[in-house]
């Protein structure tokens, strides 16, 4: 499988596990709706500051993009929220409150580790 196809096709598992349509996510990104798809389906390369802020939105690594196994992918989710009535400018407030989660499993997991 191509890089493009598994990237593509984890941002779709995790934009689909955090309850999110292509249309909000694009909202979000700033690009049309229709570039969502063509990066789901592998059929464009998603740049990275597109991938950095789809990592935060969906509170994972970067590393978790290139993942193989779609059970992987699931376990990855910190928290997912309710989508219902979710506007743009929510999406930002999501996708900070989510990189402090992140950042702060990474940090008790060093902690813990010492």
């Amino acid at each position: 499988m191509t890089t493009d196809i598994t990237i593509g096709k984890n941002i779709k598992s995790y934009r689909e596990i955090n309850g999110f349509t292509q249309d909000v996510v694009a909202n979000f990104l700033g690009v049309k709706r229709e570039m969502i798809s063509y990066y789901e389906n592998g059929a464009r390369e998603v740049p990275l500051e597109i991938l950095l802020r789809l990592c935060d939105l969906y509170g994972i690594d970067m590393e978790d993009i290139y993942e193989e196994d779609l059970n992987v992918v699931r376990e990855n989710v910190i928290c997912a929220f309710r989508t219902d009535g979710v506007e743009s400018g929510d999406l930002d407030a999501i996708s900070q409150f989510k990189a402090i989660v992140k950042n702060y499993i990474k940090i008790n997991k060093l902690i813990s580790s010492i």
